[in-house]
């Protein structure tokens, strides 16, 4: 599997609507935050994973291909 076959094109999305959309259907969807370990440490989204861009290859069989996945 390569990491392209995970993802499919998307609309960009305000923070907003990422809020409502998880507020809404939270237990469908897996939060990513791809950051650096030190910019989440200061601030992320309550329930995110951290996965960051520079592990991200490694780690991405541990995304689950059964829900929405959310990524910042």
């Amino acid at each position: 599997m390569k990491l392209t076959d995970l993802f499919h094109r998307a609309d960009t999305i305000t923070p907003d609507d990422a809020g409502k959309m998880i507020s809404d259907k939270g237990d469908e969807i897996m939060l990513v935050d791809v950051r650096e370990p030190n910019e989440y440490e200061k601030e992320h989204m309550p329930g995110a994973v951290l996965m960051p861009m520079s592990v991200f290859p490694e780690r991405m069989k541990e995304l689950d291909p059964s829900k929405k996945i959310v990524t910042y």
